[in-house]
């Protein structure tokens, strides 16, 4: 189970109503932001969730609307007596960009490790958070992000009662974890069933649409996905400009069978993007406005 928080949903510049595109994870009590323009410390204090348990920052490329608030939050995290370390992943420079940025930011009381990213596809586990990083088609190399969280099989008590193993025990087994009694070997497949589904949620801004997304969405319970312009006659524009429309959005969630699809990174231009939903529902019904502060509690499946 997650948390998640569209903490704004403006792209290029803020408005007073409309922070700058990011996004905040919660899983377990520890988070997970992706994107930090310029606000991102404003709307998430208006949020609630706090500052200090922020483990890891994901950072989709490097224009200024999605990294120049970057400073401002590692001085607010250390404001805050964290002192266990950060991991920031971005594209191949981020540890230079981040770099550079520090030097209004000079003295921190934790340390910052760097993923950089180069390949097509990413993979990788941080913070307890498994990610999977996907290049996209933006004028400078850009990524897109899913987060998945597994679910083990269920677990029958009475295959442990039968073999004999205490009872102690038995949430290690739960975690995947193994086991010895007596001398004897046991492992979480000796107790439980096949995986369950667990939990998928996307996240990808700034971009064309690509056919790699088809396979990288798939089967997300969540995908929140730019839409820079919501009428189709702004084509051109989105093109030379290396972004998307609610209508391609839409065909992208569609075609990946997604769940539900929440749009954002809107233009300054659209101050009411609800005027143009239809042209995303008509594609894909269950697609609704991003709105800063929007909230969503992501469960398991129900068996």
């Amino acid at each position: 189970m997650i948390d998640v928080a569209l903490l704004g949903t403006g792209g290029m510049l803020p408005l007073p109503e409309r922070f700058l595109t990011s996004l905040l994870v919660r899983k377990c009590g520890r988070m997970l932001l992706i994107d930090c323009g310029e606000s991102t410390q404003v709307t998430m204090k208006m949020l609630g969730w706090g500052f200090k348990n922020i483990d890891v920052i994901c950072f989709t490329h490097f224009h200024a609307d999605h990294i120049s608030g970057l400073p401002g939050l590692l001085l607010t995290l250390g404001n805050s007596d964290r002192t266990q370390p950060l991991t920031i992943v971005g594209p191949k420079g981020i540890e230079k960009i981040v770099g550079g940025l520090r030097l209004i930011a000079p003295e921190l009381p934790y340390d910052i490790n760097f993923i950089e990213l180069e390949n097509n596809i990413e993979e990788f586990t941080v913070g307890g958070f498994a990610l999977k990083a996907l290049k996209v088609d933006h004028r400078i190399t850009c990524y897109g992000y899913s987060l998945e969280v597994a679910r083990c099989g269920k677990f029958f008590p009475e295959k442990a009662e039968r073999l004999g193993i205490p009872k102690p025990m038995w949430s290690q087994l739960q975690k995947g974890e193994t086991v010895e009694n007596n001398g004897i070997v046991y492992t979480a497949k000796d107790v439980l069933g096949e995986p369950r589904r667990g939990v998928k949620l996307c996240y990808c801004t700034d971009t064309r649409p690509t056919e790699a997304m088809r396979d990288f969405f798939y089967g997300a319970d969540l995908l929140i996905y730019e839409g820079i312009y919501g009428e189709d006659e702004k084509l051109p524009k989105a093109e030379k400009y290396k972004h998307s429309l609610f209508s391609e959005a839409a065909r992208i969630a569609k075609a990946a069978d997604v769940r539900e699809l929440w749009l954002t990174h809107y233009s300054p231009s659209m101050p009411e993007p609800e005027l143009f939903l239809d042209n995303a529902r008509a594609i894909f019904p269950n697609t609704y406005i991003g709105e800063d502060r929007k909230t969503r509690e992501i469960k398991f499946a129900e068996e």
